[in-house]
C-alpha cells in the first residue's frame, strides 16, 4: 500500500471528520503479536482488512 503518498490527504479528511479510519482497522495487536498480525492480514483470516500495531 502507497501509504505515504495519501497520509496527509487521509489525515485530513479524518481530521475534518470525512472519514473514519475504525471502518477499515478491523484488529488492534501489541507490537509482540506483528508476525500474528501480518499472517491474518495476508491470509484474510477472521475477515481481516487493516491490522494495527500497538507498541
Amino acid at each position: 500500500m502507497h501509504g505515504q503518498k495519501y497520509m496527509h490527504l487521509l489525515l485530513n479528511l479524518i481530521m475534518e471528520g470525512k472519514f473514519d479510519p475504525s471502518q477499515v482497522i478491523t484488529h488492534q495487536l501489541p507490537l509482540e503479536q506483528a508476525a500474528y498480525g501480518y499472517e491474518i492480514f495476508q491470509q484474510k483470516k477472521d475477515n481481516c482488512i487493516k491490522v494495527v500495531l500497538k507498541p
